[in-house]
């Protein structure tokens, strides 16, 4: 349904992809006409016809609107949208020094007029046009990825607090069922902990009244059982929001679903495949609706809070019971909450003396765990798309800009490695193939000066490769023990096709009927195997020899003739038990 807009009072209804229905009211001031425009744009502009899809944007967008106009009304502009002029609202934006606002105000009278017509061209080209304020956003450089020191450290504290909570949890467990009605069996620490399971948090508050104000009276609860009163009584059956804390951020370390939807996560978006997989629908804030499936880790960490946090979810009121981090405070006046933790990550990192490389306290940043996650994750999984290089779920755009930049001094090294290997691979595979079609060494070294003075070819080495002493399968090698596929100075381990764009190797007419029967092996490859996967094995040498065996190379007399000595079997070739055709 798309948004509407109220006229009593001015303002507008939303109802977002989630399905929440949010009314925003706005007061119009000295211009109603222009502020019921204004709405009207921005109504355009939520979902489903346009891109906002959360009710703090709709506000933000608000606050675009009435502050643009304020500064007209200041102005003492009173006219409909058909009148604003050029020099009007550049007056007004120039004044503003705000360019978000500015760019929200752009926006909202860019959909009204693509809607109904009614600005003016001159004021049209100007909406359209460069920013008066310059883009902080835009300047702003993307936070880089925590190192993998400081990674593990954050990971370590969130492990160290959760295991410490959940002993303490199961130990409160096992005393509660040990425990009974205090007044059937008595004051011991398993009853009182028996009271805090069965009758909920609220028991103790009145625990500590009874401890502090009846002392001497025989039937009140003994000090020594409850010497905490209510926070410590609490804290083994009911998490304290720093546990909390910790379990959200290692799951968004797990994850890398942070803030939008980790906040916000229901048991209902929690799907059960089995005991090791879990299927998790949430929210997220630019996107709308998204699944995934959780990592063994992250399953293990999300079934263990699930249990721990099982008391406080039993005596919550009903409407929270179905939120996932649902929780008792013990101060403040908010008893039941869930979600967020209101409190700032400073206090957090305080109490555990976490610490950055530099020694400085680590600012943690949910943005900056996601740019951690992806940069860290297994990307295994998604070789072979032609789209996306770290996630298929975003386009290259967003990789370049938030993820692809901002790799580790470690990482951007083995990126370094695989681009210089990749461009090394590129250029052998463009050479020629060197052939050996005359045993005169003299020729050699003027037929091919360059590779003769790469390799560093001697006269022996020369007389060798001619008369063919240094062959292999497929060619003659200048150097075995060179190590390019394997342990300097110990021999190549290399597959016999893979000789087909080495450049050490030198072709001869000798060489043909090896070179035959590894191209009947490759069609009956080609015939057992997925085109895609026999490209990925043997496409680049399957290419070179189709190239290699031509008269351009030999003469149809060579070809013929080795053609004739070819047997369409695996015998013939130095194959192992795996690479043999069936």
């Amino acid at each position: 349904m798309p948004a509407l807009v109220n006229d009593s009072p001015l303002g507008i209804t939303c109802i977002f992809s989630d399905g929440i229905t949010v009314i925003k009211h706005m007061k119009p001031g000295a211009n109603p006409e222009l502020a019921r425009q204004l709405c009207e744009g921005l109504a355009d502009l939520v979902h489903p016809h346009g891109d906002l899809n959360s009710a703090r944007t709709i506000e933000t967008y608000l606050t675009a609107i009435r502050d643009l106009l304020t500064r007209l009304e200041a102005l003492g502009f009173r006219g409909d949208a058909s009148q604003l002029t050029r020099g009007r609202l550049a007056e007004v934006w120039m004044a503003t020094g705000s360019n978000k606002k500015e760019g929200l105000a752009r926006l909202t009278l860019a959909r009204l007029d693509e809607n109904t017509g009614v600005l003016r061209p001159d004021v049209r080209e100007l909406i359209s046009g460069r920013l008066y304020n310059s883009n902080v956003r835009s300047l702003r450089r993307t936070l880089p990825p925590y190192t993998e020191t400081e990674w593990q450290r954050l990971a370590g504290v969130c492990r160290s607090v959760i295991k410490e909570s959940f002993a303490a949890y199961e130990h409160a467990t096992e005393q509660a069922a040990r425990g009974g009605d205090p007044k059937e069996v008595g004051w011991s620490e398993e009853s009182i902990q028996w009271m805090l399971l069965h009758q909920g948090p609220a028991t103790a508050a009145v625990l500590g009244k009874q401890v502090r104000k009846s002392r001497n009276r025989p039937d009140a609860v003994p000090q020594e059982l409850y010497p905490g009163y209510t926070p410590q009584g609490l804290e083994g059956l009911y998490p304290t929001w720093d546990v909390v804390r910790a379990y959200q951020i290692l799951f968004g370390i797990h994850t890398g679903l942070v803030p939008d939807g980790l906040v916000d996560l229901g048991l209902d978006g929690i799907d059960w495949a089995g005991d090791a997989t879990v299927l998790l629908d949430y929210i997220k804030g630019r996107s709308g609706p998204e699944s995934l499936v959780l990592s063994a880790k992250a399953t293990r960490l999300l079934r263990q809070w699930v249990e721990h946090s099982s008391p406080a979810r039993a005596h919550a009121p009903e409407h929270m019971r179905g939120d996932l981090w649902v929780r008792f405070a013990l101060r403040g006046h908010v008893k039941w909450q869930s979600g967020e933790i209101s409190l700032p990550s400073t206090v957090w990192v305080r109490k555990y003396g976490l610490l950055d490389d530099s020694g400085e306290p680590l600012q943690i940043h949910v943005h900056r765990i996601r740019t951690t996650f992806e940069s860290l994750r297994d990307r295994s999984g998604w070789r072979g798309s032609s789209r996306a290089t770290i996630d298929p779920n975003h386009s290259p755009q967003v990789e370049g800009d938030h993820y692809l930049q901002v790799a580790t001094p470690a990482q951007q090294a083995a990126v370094d490695s695989i681009i210089e290997e990749a461009q090394h691979d590129m250029i052998r595979r463009a050479q020629p193939p060197v052939i050996l079609d005359t045993e005169d060494a003299a020729e050699l070294v003027a037929r091919y000066p360059d590779v003769v003075g790469k390799l560093d070819l001697n006269d022996e080495v020369i007389a060798e490769l001619l008369s063919g002493e240094r062959d292999v399968f497929t060619a003659a090698c200048a150097d075995q023990l060179s190590g390019l596929h394997g342990p300097k100075g110990k021999p190549c381990p290399a597959r016999p096709w893979v000789c087909l764009l080495c450049p050490l190797v030198m072709f001869a007419p000798r060489h043909l009927p090896n070179l035959m029967r590894l191209k009947a092996f490759f069609a009956r490859q080609w015939k057992q195997m997925p085109s895609q996967q026999f490209m990925a094995v043997f496409g680049p040498y399957a290419s070179r020899l189709d190239h290699l065996l031509t008269e351009d190379y030999f003469t149809a007399e060579d070809l013929a003739k080795a053609a004739a000595e070819v047997s369409d079997t695996d015998h013939d070739l130095p194959l192992r038990a795996e690479e043999m055709t069936a």
